[in-house]
């Protein structure tokens, strides 16, 4: 009685009626009377249902406005991000759905409470939940809460593939790719232009070359172009071609005869010092090959009015021949870019040369260089290997080695080259594979497609090649 006194004589003062004390007892009465008691009732119900209607609203402006932070996502990459009603305190639904996920490439998974799918558009976006609280009746609209998703575009797709200037007088093919038998063995060899570079219209740096050799002997060369000097390109393509050049003048395949005594020699133990007259004869032989490509990067520097440095590109070739005995394996090399024989079974790795990081301060050198041929270190620069068999001869430029291996320090682990493997079998992001088998009609296009491999920071132009 005493609330209903006081709810009745509140909405009497609302619309300015006071009760004054003579007449209380007029005021008791008429509130006990049967219609007043009544009206009453319904004044206690219409207050409690309004006081009800105020916590829907309240409640659902609560969750329209609570902050909601989903986790960003990237167009083109497989994406699974929590989305859970509980832990947002969302319990008191009685209905939802979800709208506009679809449009996004995304699916909600209420069983797993999760946002999931591959993202289709970049931007900040948003999706809706539409929704109803407990004590809404059935017929009651849904409300709208947006929730807002950040889809950052696919990094890739931020690069542009811009020709490169066919006029030019140094212009090459943008990438190259190529298939081919080298002796008993085939070679599979790419070489193509970095996102930086086509992204300016620029050309590619690295350059590449192979050739059968009389007497057996087969040479392989990869020449990386530094980013730095403005005919660098040219200078690649001169260093691959000035090696192969080299061994095929008829001076130089008199000389490399001598190598088949020497290596019987040493197979048979029936010389003295057979290690070394070996060892002697890589320097020899291999380094007059280096210093003429050298010579004729300075000729052409001279003959065109540039700087050598303006030509500056690292060099690495690698010579093979099989013998009775095994393959023998001789090798140069001059900057950053690692040569690696693996065993038949995978099992070991043979490095074929150092690599210019670490002393120099991450400087790489150059076969531009006069001083790399006056360096008491030039001797280390050769190698030597004499294996019974070998499953895989690998050479790649920086634009490989870098993004596939990291540090220097990575190279002589074997696990690390069973992960390169891998990786061109198909573990990669991308699913690339490389099927490396002589007759695979689609190897070329294989090992063209997984040289566009995603690695952030890493845009340089990229060679690599396999013997195998």
């Amino acid at each position: 009685m005493a609330d209903a006194k006081q709810l009745v004589t509140d909405l009497f003062k609302s619309y300015g009626i006071t009760i004054p004390a003579h007449r209380m007892q007029l005021f008791d009465r008429f509130l006990l009377e049967e219609q007043n008691l009544a009206i009453l009732h319904q004044l206690r119900k219409k207050q409690e249902q309004l006081m009800a209607n105020w916590k829907i609203e309240d409640r659902i402006a609560e969750i329209v406005q609570q902050p909601i932070r989903i986790p960003n996502a990237t167009v083109g990459k497989p994406y699974t991000a929590p989305f859970d009603f509980e832990q947002y305190g969302w319990n008191d639904l009685i209905a939802f759905r979800i709208e506009d996920l679809e449009a996004l490439g995304l699916t909600y998974s209420a069983e797993n409470n999760q946002l999931t799918g591959v993202p289709t558009q970049s931007g900040d976006l948003k999706f809706s939940v539409y929704f109803k609280v407990e004590g809404q009746p059935e017929e009651a609209p849904f409300h709208q809460k947006d929730i807002p998703l950040i889809i950052n575009p696919d990094p890739k797709g931020l690069w542009k593939n811009l020709e490169s200037d066919k006029n030019d007088p140094y212009w090459k093919e943008d990438e190259a790719t190529l298939f081919s038998p080298l002796g008993d063995r085939h070679l599979l060899v790419s070489s193509k232009r970095g996102r930086s570079h086509a992204n300016v219209s620029s050309f590619r740096e690295d350059d590449f070359a192979f050739k059968e050799l009389p007497n057996g002997w087969n040479v392989v060369v990869v020449s990386d172009g530094a980013g730095s000097a403005k005919l660098s390109r040219k200078g690649s393509a001169l260093a691959c071609a000035g090696v192969v050049n080299y061994f095929l003048d008829p001076a130089s395949v008199e000389s490399m005869i001598e190598f088949d005594d020497l290596l019987q020699q040493h197979a048979s133990q029936t010389g003295d010092d057979t290690q070394k007259n070996l060892n002697r004869f890589v320097y020899n032989n291999l380094g007059k090959a280096a210093f003429q490509v050298h010579k004729q990067l300075e000729s052409f520097a001279k003959a065109q009015e540039v700087t050598l440095k303006d030509l500056s590109s690292t060099l690495i070739f690698t010579l093979f021949k099989k013998y009775d005995v095994g393959y023998a394996l001789l090798s140069f090399g001059v900057g950053d870019c690692p040569i690696a024989v693996l065993n038949k079974d995978v099992t070991e790795v043979t490095l074929m040369n150092w690599i210019d990081v670490g002393e120099f301060g991450g400087g790489t050198r150059f076969i531009t260089m006069p001083e790399i041929f006056q360096n008491e270190k030039f001797a280390t620069r050769f190698g030597f290997k004499l294996l019974a068999d070998f499953s895989y001869l690998i050479m790649m430029s920086d634009g490989i080695y870098d993004p596939k291996f990291v540090v220097e320090a990575n190279l002589p682990n074997i696990a690390k080259w069973q992960e390169f493997l891998a990786d061109l079998q198909g573990q990669n992001e991308d699913k690339a594979t490389v099927e490396l088998s002589t007759t695979n009609p689609d190897i070329e296009a294989q090992l063209s497609r997984w040289m566009d491999f995603w690695s952030s920071g890493n845009h340089d132009d990229r060679t690599l090649a396999i013997v195998f």
